[in-house]
């Protein structure tokens, strides 16, 4: 008998509770021994720094600067990308709920580990947390959540847990090298965010490649009111998505340029998705899969080059050609990928943030090259891409060289990291589902009784495949009484 495929035991009364208390235990004790209030959050530390540097009003602190764009990603994190998840007709609690629990988990350990690479004191051994420490928690988290979007329905909560775990690590780690050491610049995670955590998914996906997972058809698909719950996530994404790209960058130019440039991207991804959808379907018919994840094709995009003087049409014609190419990989790549590359995508990861973080990171890496002195200054450049102390003689090809680089790194770590984790959640200690009750809320939440007695409702949108070209007018049927 295959030692990875006992029959499954979706009992997790005890791993459950035991990972969940254990891990937050340890959190408290990491948290006690490591984690401090930096200079403008410790009342004793900021009215020192208010003497030293003669500030004098409580307004100069960082946080009423950096505030409401921690709040825009955050809503990004735990409504965006949640409702985003609810389009499965019968998984919207696990797709909310389990959203919600990775994100809780998974900013605390991103606040330790990436102190650890970045705000810890070597003098004191302590990591010093501030507002600008929330917003790069939150953004460790999003890479995490991506992968979850691939493995939706698929995996159980505590897989989740050990998912995220090992995401935030490599992370943190892929992070430290590409922007640290390499010195690249990516201020909305194009790389480091959106094309790690994609290919993190997608790896983990085709390592627990599911080959009857037919047996669960019937419920990977949408429902009206699933869809609509959808939309809701990407309406929050692609209003927020301006602050997550710009959250963290220079004061100044530097991040209103960035919010302009994403928010033009945007824009123009939205018309290519509608332009392409519609064309795809011989009656004009939009899918309600490409308006809810190709339109946030231009934001994931420009992470990378909002930053730089990419110009507003520059912008302009990245979200035109990003929204194009997601859209054509819900209708084509996708279901090559499940046919022929074994890649079981329940959200289409790939064609919403693995490939255009990947495009966005080149971009990024072109746009880097050709800057001149002519356009940004020569204080301009070296504001921009940060040519200061041991990187003060770089040259602008040397940095597109470099940012192509981070690409690179960004996607070894995914594919290495998520073949390994992808080889630990195979071990039939996880309580996963069964490959006939995946994409099912009942199977870990207690559903209300008013739904458990609906018989299931007939499919019409398959999230991953095309509908039938011979449907009707109307491509669902009312429930039989």
């Amino acid at each position: 008998m295959c030692f990875f495929c006992p029959p499954k035991n979706t009992n997790i009364r005890i791993s459950l509770p035991a990972v969940c208390f254990v891990w937050q235990i340890a959190m408290i004790v990491l948290f006690g021994v490591f984690i401090r209030y930096d200079a403008e959050s410790d009342i004793r530390l900021w009215l020192q720094l208010k003497h030293t540097n003669n500030i004098t009003s409580d307004i100069e602190n960082d946080f009423y600067f950096r505030y409401p764009s921690f709040q825009d990603v955050h809503v990004m994190i735990f409504v965006g990308f949640g409702f985003l998840m609810t389009f499965l007709k019968r998984y919207s609690f696990g797709g909310v709920g389990f959203n919600f629990l990775i994100g809780a988990f998974g900013l605390q350990w991103a606040l330790l580990m990436q102190g650890w690479f970045h705000a810890l004191d070597p003098t004191t051994g302590k990591i010093s947390i501030g507002v600008e420490g929330l917003i790069n928690a939150d953004f460790c988290v999003a890479a995490s959540l991506i992968a979850y979007g691939a493995l939706l329905g698929k995996v159980s909560p505590v897989q989740l847990m050990v998912v995220t775990l090992f995401g935030v690590t490599l992370f943190a780690v892929e992070e430290y090298i590409i922007l640290n050491l390499l010195h690249c610049r990516d201020a909305g995670g194009s790389m480091v965010i959106h094309c790690f955590g994609g290919y993190y998914g997608l790896t983990i996906s085709w390592i627990l490649y599911r080959p009857k997972l037919h047996q669960s058809k019937r419920l990977n698909g949408s429902v009206y009111h699933s869809d609509v719950f959808a939309m809701i996530g990407t309406l929050f994404l692609w209003m927020f998505w301006p602050s997550f790209n710009s959250a963290i960058t220079d004061h100044g130019s530097g991040q209103h340029r960035t919010a302009i440039n994403t928010y033009i991207a945007l824009a123009s991804s939205v018309l290519t998705t509608v332009a392409i959808s519609s064309a795809s379907e011989k009656r004009g018919k939009l899918d309600m899969v490409h308006i809810q994840n190709a339109t946030l094709a231009g934001g994931v995009a420009m992470g990378t080059a909002a930053e730089f003087m990419i110009t507003p049409y520059g912008a302009l014609i990245v979200g035109f050609c990003t929204g194009i190419i997601s859209t054509f990989g819900y209708l084509f790549v996708s279901p090559f990928m499940e046919k022929y590359l074994k890649i079981q995508d329940t959200c289409g990861v790939h064609n919403l943030h693995a490939l255009p973080g990947m495009l966005g990171g080149f971009i990024g890496a072109i746009v880097a090259a050709a800057a001149t002195e002519e356009v940004y200054s020569r204080e301009g450049l070296i504001e921009t891409f940060d040519f200061e102390g041991e990187f003060a003689d770089r040259t602008v090809g040397t940095q597109g060289g470099f940012q192509a680089a981070g690409v690179c790194v960004a996607i070894a770590f995914a594919v290495v990291g998520g073949a390994v984790v992808g080889l630990i959640l195979r071990l039939p200690i996880w309580g996963d589902p069964a490959d006939d009750n995946c994409f099912d809320d009942e199977v870990y939440w207690e559903v209300p009784e008013d739904e458990e007695g609906i018989p299931p409702v007939l499919e019409y949108n398959n999230h991953m495949t095309h509908k039938h070209q011979d449907i009707s007018e109307s491509n669902f049927s009312v429930e039989q009484s």
